[in-house]
């Protein structure tokens, strides 16, 4: 498994336009091989930004690599940023790629989390 994350750090007051770019985006990810999961987190607050991150999971590295060369991403990335023009960052997104080495799930949960998205 291969987990792609990127952090933004949104400038203060922005954070109700960012994550409105997110909800209303058209991510494309839903039709991509390999692709398994999609999380936006919201972390702590400093005293110029918000700290969020994008995280996917995917099946394997090769998998997340063929999304970012696919027309869905170019796509899904064409409006990556507030419609007004102003950026809502504090420079740019980091990306950051990991191999997923270990993991560990408990059972009761991976089934009430796969209930819920039958919902």
């Amino acid at each position: 498994m291969f987990i792609a994350m990127n952090r933004f750090q949104v400038k203060k007051g922005a954070e109700t336009a960012f994550e409105t770019v997110w909800a209303t985006r058209e991510s494309y990810l839903g039709s991509m091989p390999g692709f398994v999961e999609f999380h936006l987190l919201k972390g702590p607050e400093a005293e110029d930004h918000t700290l969020y991150s994008s995280h996917t999971s995917w099946v394997d590295k090769a998998a997340f690599e063929a999304w970012t060369r696919s027309e869905e991403f170019r796509r899904a990335h064409a409006r990556a940023d507030n419609r007004t023009g102003e950026s809502l960052y504090l420079g740019h997104p980091k990306f950051e790629g990991f191999e997923v080495i270990q993991s560990e799930r408990k059972a009761a949960a991976a089934m009430m989390h796969e209930r819920s998205r039958m919902c």
